[in-house]
């Protein structure tokens, strides 16, 4: 695992526990990358609207698509975040997940590790009801 300015880089898969200052440290970074993936894939994704499905570069605007994609997915699991969809990433608190997905402004969300995006609660609430460690 590398640091690179209090920010721990390692490899993909590998898992990381974050305390809430821990992450909202690491937000601003996370935040970044996933914009300027987010920004790097809007003219793709019109292109593809453009495009007949009979179209035979679509196969290749496809794989533009995908790069970018798995490339931010890269990033995320790099930083050791969950990634639960496109643009949604989760810090592991070693209770449940932290839950962020763009273009939230902020970590406002927790979950546990049975529910999902859907379950999720405001940060504050869960804070001022199970103070727990992480917090």
């Amino acid at each position: 695992m590398t640091m690179l300015n209090n920010i721990q880089i390692g490899s993909v898969g590998d898992p990381r526990i974050f305390s809430l200052d821990e992450a909202r440290e690491l937000f601003p970074l996370v935040r970044r990358i996933t914009a300027d993936a987010y920004e790097e894939l809007q003219p793709v994704k019109q292109r593809l609207r453009n495009m007949m499905s009979t179209d035979p570069r679509i196969v290749q605007v496809e794989k533009s698509y995908e790069e970018i994609v798995k490339r931010w997915v890269s990033k995320m699991e790099r930083l050791g975040l969950v990634v639960h969809g496109l643009w949604l990433v989760d810090f592991d608190t070693g209770d449940g997940y932290l839950c962020w997905k763009y273009p939230e402004l902020k970590i406002n969300h927790f979950h546990d590790y049975t529910e999902g995006f859907s379950d999720r609660r405001n940060l504050e609430d869960i804070i001022e009801e199970l103070d727990p460690d992480w917090a």
